[in-house]
């Protein structure tokens, strides 16, 4: 008898990752024209967050733009980025944008509802903190609830992990 199958639903990012983005939509900022003499800038805003100020609202709304292109490069989804609204501060305009990990209760339970509903039967869904842990005795029962999950419009990025 084959021992059960399983694998894990996360939300992680890889902050050595965003940190490279970050870098080198830095790095793009200070050499790119329409950013010169602007005092445009990116940075880190504690350990998950990111803070872009500019001295017009259109130059930060495009330094977003920059940080995004070089995410999606790096492999990271668009989907852990919470970008606020341009605020005014003084006489610069900054945008804060946090970094989203985990998956939440709600989250988890509307995705294990899923998984249960439209999945295949033999497939079991335990919520563990904030990931979901999917087993069953047939791989290619966990192939389809990968497939299932990945076709999903969720509104946090998913990765699958520890698949054995």
């Amino acid at each position: 008898m084959a021992a059960a199958s399983s694998f894990d639903i996360v939300s992680k990012i890889d902050l050595q990752e965003v940190d490279n983005a970050l870098n080198q939509a830095s790095r793009e900022i200070s050499q790119r024209f329409d950013f010169k003499n602007t005092g445009t800038s990116i940075s880190w805003s504690g350990d998950k967050a990111v803070e872009i100020s500019a001295n017009a609202e259109a130059r930060a709304l495009a330094a977003l733009d920059v940080l995004k292109d070089k995410l999606v490069k790096r492999g990271v989804s668009l989907k852990a980025l919470d970008a606020g609204e341009p605020r005014q501060s003084g006489k610069e305009v900054k945008i804060s944008a946090a970094l989203k990990e985990g998956i939440s209760q709600e989250q988890a339970k509307r995705l294990s509802k899923l998984i249960r509903d439209e999945g295949p039967k033999a497939v079991k869904v335990q919520v563990q903190g904030d990931e979901l842990r999917v087993t069953g005795k047939k791989r290619d029962d966990l192939q389809d609830v990968i497939a299932l999950v990945k076709e999903q419009d969720l509104d946090f990025a998913v990765q699958f992990v520890n698949y054995r």
